[in-house]
């Protein structure tokens, strides 16, 4: 929650997941804390979600 805090609005910040958003809830837990950092960063980002089979998936 410190690094989103101190990095809000004013400093770009870049978050990688296999996770959905909806997901983010659950893991980490408090459901304020989880609240608090998914309002920084979802209203003001851009989302790109990856469709489709795994690239590592040898063939």
């Amino acid at each position: 929650m410190e690094l989103i805090e101190d990095r809000h609005g004013s400093n770009a910040t870049i978050l990688a997941s296999q996770l959905p958003l909806a997901s983010w809830f659950d893991i980490i837990g408090e459901e304020t804390i989880a609240d608090a950092i998914l309002d920084r960063l979802v209203h003001s980002s851009y989302k790109i979600e990856l469709k489709g089979e795994s690239l590592r998936k040898n063939r």
